[in-house]
């Protein structure tokens, strides 16, 4: 399977042995750590129990964005309510979505640190939200845990007959390509005075949103690259 986990600023070694354990179980092999707090560790290595060669393969990475650079398609877990509203799946849902869109890239699961989760920064990554439900007053899940209900339904999601999959003739702009996208359309809608520089992050928010929801192609943001490309010129040939 092409797929990926990602565990964002992980404080306790033993956790990350934990989810490599939960991943060895059920056959995903990807992990990319962004800034643990202690890695490698003894813990690690004891808590991974025969799993400790996804843990010698694990990519250590310094940003999410970077952990994501070659991935079409991202679910971020999360039991945090938002202010924006964020798509957001339960675990079987998004099992199948991401085993579906793997077909065409990488895909990643993500989740955030034990005590915080994941913060809105890292969400604007993401094309979902993974909410595991649970009772009322009590949403916390060990790290582990978590990772272990999402794995084992794309271990079952992955057994069952999907039927034809339709793939487009593009494939979809990796996470590398859109970030360099976000970018570019930031500094243009600067430049013409839309987008307030001191204060750029709730209408980037909503524009990240916007483009999530559509999932161009590569070929979609080229041609978006390139009209943004054609402003900047004739802003500068005025």
């Amino acid at each position: 399977m092409s797929i990926r986990i990602v565990l964002v600023g992980t404080t306790h070694p033993g956790n990350i042995g934990a989810v490599a354990r939960a991943m060895k179980n059920m056959g995903i092999s990807d992990l990319a750590l962004v800034k643990p707090r202690y890695f490698p560790h003894e813990d690690a290595t004891a808590r991974a129990s025969g799993a400790t060669d996804i843990l010698d393969s694990a990519t250590v990475c310094s940003t999410l964005a970077e952990a994501l650079t070659d991935c079409v398609y991202v679910a971020g877990a999360s039991a945090r309510a938002r202010t924006i509203n964020w798509p957001s799946m339960g675990p079987r849902d998004c099992a199948e979505r991401i085993l579906l869109e793997s077909k065409q890239g990488r895909a990643a699961a993500v989740f955030g640190p034990e005590k915080t989760g994941l913060h809105n920064d890292d969400l604007d990554l993401c094309h979902t939200l993974l909410t595991i439900p649970t009772v009322p007053g009590f949403s916390s899940l060990n790290l582990a845990m978590a990772v272990q209900v999402l794995t084992y339904e794309l271990r079952v999601a992955s057994t069952l007959d999907a039927g034809p999959s339709f793939e487009s003739e593009e494939p979809p702009a990796t996470g590398d390509e859109m970030e360099h996208f976000y970018m570019h359309l930031e500094k243009v809608l600067q430049d013409i005075r839309f987008l307030d520089p001191e204060n750029p992050r709730f209408l980037m928010r909503r524009m990240r949103r916007l483009f999530l929801r559509a999932r161009p192609d590569k070929n979609e943001i080229n041609i978006l690259r390139g009209i943004l490309s054609a402003i900047d010129q004739s802003r500068g040939s005025d």
